[in-house]
């Protein structure tokens, strides 16, 4: 099992800036895949940023320029850096580790998410 814990959320400014942080309970070099997803009030939970376990990361390409996605190398956290914050990006900011085991089973593990609210 994967323990992830985020941190870094609260309240920002329109324009502003937070930076979260996800902390797993093992290096992040042996996990398949580092993902950030959102959940914004009313819509269904999405990607945000994925980072691979060789450090190829990448952001959806509808945040590309704001926002930016980070690992400790060699640690057990990634960042999201996230910069002209809109009201829009209101929501709960959540961890996952997704990826394949030794014995080829899938696993999917989720933190406990951590609140984002920009005020206009």
């Amino acid at each position: 099992q994967i323990k992830l814990v985020e941190s870094g959320g609260g309240l920002a400014q329109a324009g502003g800036s937070l930076r979260l942080s996800c902390t797993a309970s093992k290096s992040i070099s042996s996990i398949n895949k580092m993902n950030w997803y959102r959940q914004v009030p009313g819509m269904q939970r999405e990607l945000v940023a994925g980072s691979t376990y060789k450090g190829v990361t990448n952001v959806v390409d509808s945040l590309k320029g704001r926002f930016s996605m980070a690992r400790d190398v060699g640690g057990n956290t990634v960042f999201l850096q996230m910069n002209g914050l809109k009201p829009e990006d209101t929501g709960v900011y959540y961890c996952n580790a997704h990826g394949l085991d030794g014995e080829w089973n899938e696993y999917d593990y989720w933190g406990q998410g951590t609140q984002v609210t920009v005020s206009s």
